[in-house]
């Protein structure tokens, strides 16, 4: 990254007094990792601090310090706005209504669009929260046990467990240096990624009951009266699609969630060589290659149509 842009950004969150952070919705570990780690950082060197989730933080992220703290809405006027792990602005859900263009965007996302007045865009990071453990010591702010627990979060829930084909020793090392603030990994592995409410393995099974297969191409749908039924309380797939993605002789799986009657989210997931980026991009989503996904407007069957038409089509020109 320039050293320029990191000076810049180092003198604008020095100057900066009141300071808003957020993420995107439906926040991920990374998201909720990267924002509390920012937010409680900037908190410990005197800065006055308004972390914001759309959303709010997700059941499995609430035991992070400051996520209590951690708004649905902004309450006031900042000087300075700060948008972690977030490709588009879109993404932020309602947390920016009536605000002006961010000061700063921090992502990983090759689909970033560089909305912010300075963009600190790193796509070969395996997560944000790997960019902030070398990015808060050259902006002045301390990376305490609290904060390094935030980011472990952020790299072990983008990287599934250090296993998605991104990995880099370098991430491994900036795990071990977190570790060593005394952040106990095990513990963290077991709640972030292995525990699972009953509910949510509930959701797993409506989602499994439904799986359909085409070559290569594997997919499941979730829709409002499956979440209701099993009383499960987030609009996402509760981490469902990592489960299609493990199938055997499958290059792409793929799972639609219902979040209303005329809008549906979509998550890819694809083995080296298949870029379901490009699909998502072309429905106004992002993410990586190997992992991608948007919200798309019309109906469940109008969707799923159209995105397996498409996702079908990478296919067949990737085995030509």
């Amino acid at each position: 990254m320039d050293n320029l842009l990191i000076q810049s950004t180092h003198k604008q969150l020095q100057a900066a007094n009141r300071i808003l952070v957020v993420s995107h919705i439906r926040p991920d570990g990374d998201a909720v990792g990267s924002l509390l780690a920012l937010g409680l950082a900037l908190q410990s060197v005197g800065k006055d601090v308004q972390m914001v989730l759309s959303d709010g933080v997700p059941r499995d992220f609430r035991h992070l310090k400051g996520s209590d703290k951690v708004l649905t809405w902004p309450q006031g006027d900042f000087d300075y706005i700060a948008v972690v792990d977030c490709s588009d602005l879109e993404r932020t859900g309602s947390a920016l209504n009536g605000y002006s263009i961010p000061d700063l965007n921090i992502d990983h996302h090759p689909t970033n669009l560089n909305y912010a007045r300075l963009n600190l865009v790193e796509s070969d990071a395996v997560a944000t929260a790997e960019m902030l453990s070398g990015y808060l010591p050259q902006f002045g702010l301390p990376i305490t046990k609290p904060i390094a627990e935030a980011l472990l979060t952020g790299l072990i829930t983008d990287t599934i467990g250090f296993r998605t084909v991104n990995m880099t020793p370098k991430a491994l090392r900036v795990a071990a240096d977190l570790m060593e603030t005394g952040v106990d990994l095990p513990a963290l592995y077991q709640r972030t990624l292995l525990s699972r409410s009953l509910n949510a393995v509930r959701y797993w099974g409506v989602g499994l009951s439904k799986i359909s297969a085409n070559g290569r191409l594997v997919w499941t749908t979730l829709t409002l009266e499956d979440r209701q039924q099993v009383g499960y309380p987030g609009r996402d797939d509760a981490d469902l699609i990592n489960v299609l993605s493990t199938i055997e002789d499958t290059d792409i799986a793929l799972i639609l969630i219902e979040q209303t009657d005329e809008r549906i989210k979509v998550s890819w997931r694809s083995k080296p060589g298949f870029d379901v980026s490009q699909i998502a991009l072309n429905f106004g989503g992002g993410g990586h290659k190997t992992a991608a996904g948007a919200e798309i407007d019309g109906s469940l069957k109008e969707v799923q149509s159209k995105v397996l038409n498409m996702t079908q089509s990478l296919l067949s020109k990737s085995s030509n």
